[in-house]
């Protein structure tokens, strides 16, 4: 009698032990109010450079400004009107540029930025975003002065003892050369 009880128990404790495995719950539990607060502040950081930008446009009516489809906006020094010829995904193209900030105060000039070499969306190259969408409204010989926000500039990381964090910029550039790719000639 007492040897069944004893296979009894562990038949019972055996059939309780075969719980599964259960799985770990976080500690903390993100609500998401992080993120929605996060785009409303670039949101609102947007709109506030988006008026320094208009009213700096407004305050010169002799220039004819353009708005791009990337979110900045920009006017020709000088403009080519025969060529249709821009840069493709591919091309290397030869540039200058300068940075200034919306006062036209020059954070980086021609000199220090050099001549740069630059393959259209397929080099590592650190431009910021807005250089590497204007660079493809132009065609050879242009010279062309964009207005980036700062989310297309330096955004949150500003240049190091030259431009604070989230500073809308302008930027003068010469596209002096196209050389087309070998899969867009």
């Amino acid at each position: 009698m007492r040897l069944n009880a004893i296979y009894i128990l562990i038949a019972f404790i055996s059939l309780a032990s075969c719980k599964g495995p259960e799985a770990r719950r976080p500690i903390q539990q993100s609500s998401g109010s992080f993120y929605k607060e996060s785009a409303a502040r670039n949101s609102k950081l947007y709109e506030s450079e988006k008026v320094r930008i208009t009213t700096l446009m407004e305050n010169d009516p002799n220039t004819i400004y353009l708005s791009s489809d990337s979110g900045f906006w920009y006017y020709y020094n000088v403009q080519d009107t025969l060529s249709q010829t821009t840069p493709e995904v591919g091309d290397a193209v030869r540039f200058t540029y300068d940075i200034k900030d919306l006062a036209g105060n020059t954070i980086l000039s021609e000199t220090e930025t050099g001549i740069q070499n630059y393959k259209i969306d397929q080099s590592n190259q650190e431009l910021i975003s807005g250089l590497r969408d204007g660079l493809k409204l132009m065609k050879e010989g242009e010279t062309v002065t964009f207005l980036f926000p700062s989310y297309k500039a330096f955004g949150y990381y500003g240049i190091e003892n030259k431009l604070g964090t989230n500073v809308p910029v302008q930027s003068t550039v010469t596209l002096d050369t196209i050389i087309p790719s070998k899969d867009n000639q």
